[in-house]
């Protein structure tokens, strides 16, 4: 999920003020605030609280409705998925170590995945940087409602993050990808090696995790539609 302009222009200042509506309720669901009030709880002028409430709204990382006495306000997933990628860097300085695992079932792709990995742009760059040619397709996961909250920190994870460049043929411009290095689990059995891909342009939303590996991971966990496993990524 490729983070949106708005979203990542957002600086400290408007994520310090998400992180307090979000302790304040605003995680979990609607709540009211006052610009006076959150100015209070920030240090600062109920002015500049009001701009950053604003930034945040068109950023798409907060959801308001404005009133006479004060705004009704509630976190975005994107809201939400930002506080977590900010979480997942303070655990990079206090744990030794960052990890994430995320819960989904398996489910079929559209098939675009196949046409994609197997063109020689990105495949040349698999080999090169992964060290192996995957098959060609991706084993599509379909993310738990906690793990769809907890992908955001996926951005954060330095360890097993691998870069695919974007490039061009005579036709059509074809973009960058990132591949996290990961670790399928399914009742006890796990498989080594694969990576989970997230394209800056995509059709899946944030509910969606697409895999490739050196094998048909179908196959060899011998996985169907509707099967539940697990994705451990970073040194999980």
């Amino acid at each position: 999920m490729a983070e949106s302009a708005a979203a990542s222009s957002v600086g400290h200042d408007e994520l310090a003020a998400l992180k307090r509506i979000g302790l304040d309720g605003g995680l979990s669901g609607r709540t009211k605030v006052s610009c006076s009030g959150l100015a209070d709880r920030l240090g600062t002028s109920a002015q500049t609280a009001s701009r950053r409430l604003q930034r945040l709204d068109d950023a798409g990382l907060l959801d308001r409705e404005v009133l006479a006495d004060g705004q009704f306000v509630a976190l975005t997933d994107d809201g939400a998925a930002a506080l977590r990628r900010e979480y997942a860097d303070y655990r990079r300085l206090f744990e030794d170590e960052a990890a994430l695992s995320l819960d989904g079932t398996v489910t079929s792709g559209m098939g675009e995945g196949r046409h994609y990995i197997s063109l020689s742009g990105y495949m040349t760059q698999f080999r090169e940087r992964l060290g192996y040619e995957p098959f060609p397709g991706t084993l599509n996961v379909e993310l738990t409602p906690e793990s769809v909250r907890a992908r955001g920190e996926m951005d954060a994870l330095e360890t097993g993050a691998t870069p695919i460049d974007g490039w061009e043929d005579d036709e059509r411009t074809f973009g960058p990808a990132t591949c996290y290095a990961a670790r399928v689990e399914v009742d006890g059995e796990s498989y080594d090696g694969a990576h989970v891909i997230v394209p800056d342009r995509t059709h899946h939303d944030a509910t969606q995790l697409e895999l490739i590996a050196p094998d048909k991971l179908r196959d060899a966990l011998d996985l169907s539609d509707g099967d539940r496993l697990t994705v451990h990524l970073g040194d999980a």
